[in-house]
């Protein structure tokens, strides 16, 4: 332990740095080399590296917390700085703070009624059930799309339900295929219909002229060889 006015030793520095390591403050008591707050009690909050500046011994004193060489402080003795708590007037100051309860019981009514409005606000929003309502659409059946088509010298139908084929195309006679178009009262439709039955008409009559004349040739031939014989 060293006296008030020897500062720290080597040995002390090194019980400090141990003594904080384990989370403890320990007590100091100011030198002479102090200054005018020599014999007054501080704690030593923290160790700095030596090589960096001679006041390494960072002490907290009332409120600030101020470095210090190891020659401006010395391990206090035991029982410095129990002095400060004895001055007791304070419950003379708590009596006369007493009577001052009644105005933090007069702070609290008007917290209560700033809290009055949040309630208001919370209760105010019913709002998201409207969302639900509009947000339920019931889901109509897929269109559904018959296709007559001519392709080919042939007349074909098919049915399609959205996505899904219901019928592939099969082929349908050209009358049935008429009777279809006339149900559609689309002038143009019934003229382009017409136009393809008429073409196929005239072709069937060609080739049917064509067969009658080789058949006709046919025979001619055949009855002479009937007389030959």
């Amino acid at each position: 332990m060293g006296a008030a006015g020897q500062g720290l030793s080597t040995d002390e520095v090194q019980s400090i740095r141990e003594a904080l390591a384990a989370g403890r403050k320990p007590k100091v008591v100011f030198t002479a080399s102090a200054g005018q707050i020599a014999g007054q009690v501080g704690q030593v909050v923290e160790l700095t590296d030596p090589a960096v500046s001679d006041e390494f011994v960072v002490v907290r004193f009332g409120r600030d917390e101020l470095p210090f060489s190891p020659a401006d402080v010395a391990v206090a003795p035991r029982g410095a700085g129990r002095k400060a708590p004895e001055p007791q007037p304070e419950p003379q100051e708590q009596v006369e703070a007493a009577p001052a309860e009644p105005e933090f019981v007069l702070d609290r009514v008007p917290q209560q009624r700033r809290e009055e409005p949040k309630v208001e606000m919370v209760e105010a929003k019913p709002a998201p059930a409207r969302k639900a309502v509009k947000a339920v659409k019931p889901k109509g059946p897929a269109g559904l799309t018959v296709t007559l088509a001519y392709a080919d010298g042939e007349w074909t139908v098919a049915a399609q339900q959205g996505s899904k084929s219901l019928a592939k195309p099969y082929v349908v006679k050209p009358a049935e295929a008429l009777r279809m178009v006339a149900l559609v009262d689309v002038p143009g439709v019934q003229e382009a219909v017409e136009q393809i039955m008429a073409a196929e008409r005239a072709e069937a009559e060609q080739q049917a002229e064509k067969l009658r004349a080789e058949l006709a040739e046919i025979e001619a031939r055949l009855a002479e060889l009937r007389e030959a014989h």
